[in-house]
Protein backbone atom coordinates (compact mmCIF):
# COMPACT_ATOMS: atom_id res chain seq x y z
CA UNK A 1 0.00 0.00 0.00
CA UNK A 2 2.60 2.34 1.04
CA UNK A 3 4.84 1.77 -2.54
CA UNK A 4 1.02 2.67 -4.21
CA UNK A 5 0.98 5.89 -2.67
CA UNK A 6 4.64 6.87 -2.94
CA UNK A 7 4.32 5.86 -6.90
CA UNK A 8 1.06 8.27 -6.95
CA UNK A 9 2.57 10.97 -4.95
CA UNK A 10 5.64 10.92 -7.17
CA UNK A 11 3.49 10.32 -10.43
CA UNK A 12 1.97 13.87 -9.17
CA UNK A 13 4.86 15.24 -8.84
CA UNK A 14 6.18 14.94 -12.53
CA UNK A 15 2.91 15.46 -13.57
CA UNK A 16 3.02 19.19 -12.24
CA UNK A 17 6.22 19.82 -13.61
CA UNK A 18 5.10 18.73 -17.12
CA UNK A 19 1.93 20.58 -16.44
CA UNK A 20 3.86 23.70 -16.20
CA UNK A 21 5.00 23.38 -20.11
CA UNK A 22 1.63 23.24 -21.51
CA UNK A 23 1.34 26.21 -23.99
CA UNK A 24 -1.57 28.77 -22.42
CA UNK A 25 0.64 28.53 -19.28
CA UNK A 26 4.12 29.16 -20.81
CA UNK A 27 2.78 32.34 -23.28
CA UNK A 28 0.53 34.09 -20.49
CA UNK A 29 3.42 33.37 -18.21
CA UNK A 30 5.97 34.99 -20.75
CA UNK A 31 3.82 38.12 -21.26
CA UNK A 32 4.87 38.99 -17.57
CA UNK A 33 8.23 37.74 -17.74
CA UNK A 34 8.76 40.22 -20.76
CA UNK A 35 8.79 43.01 -18.50
CA UNK A 36 11.37 41.89 -16.16
CA UNK A 37 15.15 42.36 -16.06
CA UNK A 38 16.74 39.71 -14.36
CA UNK A 39 15.94 36.07 -14.32
CA UNK A 40 15.92 36.06 -10.53
CA UNK A 41 13.00 38.15 -11.24
CA UNK A 42 11.46 35.90 -14.09
CA UNK A 43 12.16 32.99 -11.90
CA UNK A 44 9.70 34.91 -8.85
CA UNK A 45 7.51 35.27 -11.73
CA UNK A 46 7.30 31.77 -12.92
CA UNK A 47 7.08 30.68 -8.65
CA UNK A 48 4.34 33.31 -8.01
CA UNK A 49 2.22 31.66 -10.24
CA UNK A 50 2.50 27.98 -9.42
CA UNK A 51 1.45 29.25 -5.64
CA UNK A 52 -1.85 31.33 -7.26
CA UNK A 53 -2.05 27.99 -9.14
CA UNK A 54 -1.55 25.94 -6.28
CA UNK A 55 -4.15 27.63 -4.01
CA UNK A 56 -7.21 27.56 -6.33
CA UNK A 57 -6.70 24.45 -7.21
CA UNK A 58 -6.68 23.16 -3.35
CA UNK A 59 -9.68 25.48 -2.74
CA UNK A 60 -11.83 23.94 -5.51
CA UNK A 61 -10.16 20.30 -5.20
CA UNK A 62 -11.74 20.46 -1.51
CA UNK A 63 -15.19 21.59 -2.38
CA UNK A 64 -15.35 18.63 -5.42
CA UNK A 65 -13.50 16.02 -3.02
CA UNK A 66 -15.67 16.60 0.11
CA UNK A 67 -18.92 16.84 -2.23
CA UNK A 68 -17.68 13.96 -4.22
CA UNK A 69 -18.73 15.37 -7.18
CA UNK A 70 -17.12 16.82 -10.57
CA UNK A 71 -17.13 19.63 -12.08
CA UNK A 72 -19.65 20.04 -14.95
CA UNK A 73 -18.18 20.40 -18.23
CA UNK A 74 -19.81 23.61 -19.22
CA UNK A 75 -18.67 25.04 -16.03
CA UNK A 76 -14.82 24.21 -17.00
CA UNK A 77 -15.93 24.98 -20.59
CA UNK A 78 -16.39 28.85 -19.36
CA UNK A 79 -13.24 28.79 -17.06
CA UNK A 80 -11.54 27.58 -20.12
CA UNK A 81 -12.37 30.37 -22.72
CA UNK A 82 -11.89 33.29 -19.30
CA UNK A 83 -8.37 31.76 -19.67
CA UNK A 84 -7.93 32.72 -23.14
CA UNK A 85 -9.50 36.11 -22.80
CA UNK A 86 -7.37 36.95 -20.32
CA UNK A 87 -4.27 35.73 -22.59
CA UNK A 88 -5.74 37.98 -24.95
CA UNK A 89 -5.57 40.63 -22.34
CA UNK A 90 -1.96 40.02 -21.29
CA UNK A 91 -0.95 40.14 -24.78
CA UNK A 92 -2.58 43.69 -25.22
CA UNK A 93 -1.39 45.29 -22.05
CA UNK A 94 2.11 43.89 -23.25
CA UNK A 95 1.88 45.84 -26.30
CA UNK A 96 0.16 49.10 -24.61
CA UNK A 97 3.44 49.36 -21.91
CA UNK A 98 6.09 48.40 -25.22
CA UNK A 99 4.43 51.06 -27.51
CA UNK A 100 2.84 53.88 -24.88
CA UNK A 101 5.04 54.06 -22.61
CA UNK A 102 8.42 53.06 -23.97
CA UNK A 103 9.83 56.30 -25.92
CA UNK A 104 12.45 54.31 -28.32
CA UNK A 105 8.94 53.47 -30.09
CA UNK A 106 7.29 55.69 -32.57
CA UNK A 107 4.63 55.27 -35.37
CA UNK A 108 6.03 57.58 -38.45
CA UNK A 109 4.05 58.07 -41.44
CA UNK A 110 5.99 59.05 -44.32
CA UNK A 111 4.70 59.53 -48.34
CA UNK A 112 5.87 58.67 -51.10
CA UNK A 113 4.79 59.45 -54.39
CA UNK A 114 1.20 60.83 -53.40
CA UNK A 115 1.15 57.40 -50.92
CA UNK A 116 0.91 57.45 -47.14
CA UNK A 117 3.17 54.84 -45.48
CA UNK A 118 2.91 54.26 -41.23
CA UNK A 119 5.27 51.81 -39.82
CA UNK A 120 7.14 51.18 -36.72
CA UNK A 121 10.62 52.82 -35.50
CA UNK A 122 12.54 51.47 -33.20
CA UNK A 123 15.37 54.04 -31.33
CA UNK A 124 18.48 52.45 -29.93
CA UNK A 125 19.67 53.36 -26.84
CA UNK A 126 21.75 56.54 -27.87
CA UNK A 127 18.82 58.16 -29.43
CA UNK A 128 15.86 57.75 -26.94
CA UNK A 129 13.75 60.82 -25.74
CA UNK A 130 13.80 59.73 -22.54
CA UNK A 131 17.25 59.22 -20.13
CA UNK A 132 18.65 55.60 -19.23
CA UNK A 133 17.77 56.76 -15.73
CA UNK A 134 14.32 57.84 -16.06
CA UNK A 135 13.56 55.12 -18.20
CA UNK A 136 15.29 52.94 -15.39
CA UNK A 137 12.93 54.27 -12.71
CA UNK A 138 9.80 54.26 -14.07
CA UNK A 139 10.28 50.78 -15.23
CA UNK A 140 11.03 49.75 -11.64
CA UNK A 141 7.58 51.39 -10.63
CA UNK A 142 5.56 49.62 -12.84
CA UNK A 143 7.33 46.22 -11.90
CA UNK A 144 7.32 46.73 -7.48
CA UNK A 145 3.55 48.16 -8.39
CA UNK A 146 2.44 44.71 -10.24
CA UNK A 147 4.69 41.79 -9.48
CA UNK A 148 3.11 40.56 -6.44
CA UNK A 149 0.08 40.57 -7.85
CA UNK A 150 -0.53 39.87 -11.19
CA UNK A 151 1.83 36.49 -11.55
CA UNK A 152 -0.93 35.16 -8.45
CA UNK A 153 -3.75 36.15 -10.27
CA UNK A 154 -2.97 34.78 -13.65
CA UNK A 155 -2.25 31.56 -11.79
CA UNK A 156 -5.18 31.42 -9.82
CA UNK A 157 -7.52 31.76 -12.94
CA UNK A 158 -5.26 29.04 -14.93
CA UNK A 159 -5.58 26.66 -11.54
CA UNK A 160 -9.68 27.10 -11.69
CA UNK A 161 -9.45 26.45 -15.63
CA UNK A 162 -7.44 23.13 -14.66
CA UNK A 163 -9.35 21.85 -11.61
CA UNK A 164 -11.70 20.06 -13.85
CA UNK A 165 -9.79 17.48 -15.25
CA UNK A 166 -7.47 16.95 -12.39
CA UNK A 167 -10.38 16.90 -9.87
CA UNK A 168 -12.38 14.31 -12.02
CA UNK A 169 -8.63 12.28 -12.45
CA UNK A 170 -8.25 12.07 -8.41
CA UNK A 171 -12.13 11.16 -8.02
CA UNK A 172 -12.17 8.43 -10.18
CA UNK A 173 -8.04 7.12 -10.18
CA UNK A 174 -6.23 8.32 -6.89
CA UNK A 175 -8.75 7.94 -4.23
CA UNK A 176 -10.25 4.62 -5.83
CA UNK A 177 -8.48 2.82 -3.54
CA UNK A 178 -7.26 5.66 -0.77
CA UNK A 179 -9.26 8.00 0.93
CA UNK A 180 -9.16 12.44 0.40
CA UNK A 181 -6.74 12.83 2.62
CA UNK A 182 -4.41 11.18 -0.29
CA UNK A 183 -6.57 12.87 -2.77
CA UNK A 184 -5.74 16.06 -1.40
CA UNK A 185 -1.95 14.90 -0.72
CA UNK A 186 -2.19 13.92 -4.26
CA UNK A 187 -3.20 17.89 -5.60
CA UNK A 188 -0.71 19.34 -3.24
CA UNK A 189 1.98 17.66 -4.44
CA UNK A 190 0.79 18.06 -7.79
CA UNK A 191 0.69 21.81 -7.40
CA UNK A 192 4.58 21.62 -5.81
CA UNK A 193 5.84 20.58 -9.29
CA UNK A 194 3.75 22.85 -10.87
CA UNK A 195 5.47 25.42 -9.07
CA UNK A 196 9.21 24.24 -9.75
CA UNK A 197 8.30 23.87 -13.52
CA UNK A 198 7.55 26.89 -13.71
CA UNK A 199 9.99 28.42 -12.14
CA UNK A 200 12.44 27.20 -14.32
CA UNK A 201 10.17 27.75 -17.31
CA UNK A 202 9.72 31.18 -16.46
CA UNK A 203 14.02 31.54 -15.89
CA UNK A 204 14.84 30.06 -19.20
CA UNK A 205 11.73 32.47 -20.71
CA UNK A 206 13.33 35.39 -18.92
CA UNK A 207 16.70 34.85 -20.72
CA UNK A 208 16.05 36.29 -24.05
CA UNK A 209 14.51 39.69 -22.56
CA UNK A 210 16.96 40.10 -19.94
CA UNK A 211 19.96 39.24 -22.60
CA UNK A 212 18.95 41.60 -24.79
CA UNK A 213 18.08 44.59 -22.22
CA UNK A 214 21.28 44.51 -20.90
CA UNK A 215 23.84 44.17 -24.19
CA UNK A 216 21.27 44.41 -27.41
CA UNK A 217 18.42 47.07 -26.02
CA UNK A 218 17.33 47.74 -29.43
CA UNK A 219 16.47 44.24 -30.28
CA UNK A 220 14.52 43.80 -26.89
CA UNK A 221 11.67 46.36 -27.78
CA UNK A 222 10.66 44.19 -31.29
CA UNK A 223 11.21 40.68 -28.83
CA UNK A 224 8.92 42.11 -26.64
CA UNK A 225 6.47 43.44 -29.00
CA UNK A 226 6.54 39.89 -31.11
CA UNK A 227 5.63 38.35 -27.15
CA UNK A 228 2.66 40.65 -27.14
CA UNK A 229 1.69 39.98 -30.53
CA UNK A 230 2.21 36.22 -30.23
CA UNK A 231 -0.06 35.72 -26.83
CA UNK A 232 -2.89 37.42 -28.56
CA UNK A 233 -2.79 35.30 -31.51
CA UNK A 234 -2.79 32.54 -29.33
CA UNK A 235 -5.39 33.67 -27.08
CA UNK A 236 -7.68 33.73 -30.24
CA UNK A 237 -6.72 30.58 -31.52
CA UNK A 238 -7.23 29.18 -27.81
CA UNK A 239 -10.64 30.77 -27.45
CA UNK A 240 -12.09 29.46 -30.96
CA UNK A 241 -10.85 26.08 -29.77
CA UNK A 242 -12.45 26.01 -26.37
CA UNK A 243 -15.78 27.53 -28.25
CA UNK A 244 -15.84 24.87 -31.09
CA UNK A 245 -14.85 21.73 -28.88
Amino acid sequence: MNETVNLALWLGFLLGLKHATEADHIVAVSTIVSEQRSVWRSALVGALWGIGHTASLLIASIIVISLRVAIPETIAAYLEFGVALMIILLGTHVLYRVLRDNRRVHVHAHEHDGYTHTHLHFHDERSAHDSRDAAHGAHHTHVIGNLGWKPLLVGMVHGLAGSAALTLLVLTEVMRGGSSALGLAYLLVFGIGSIGGMLLMSALIGLPFVFTAERFARLNVPIRVLAGLGSILFGFYYAWETWAG
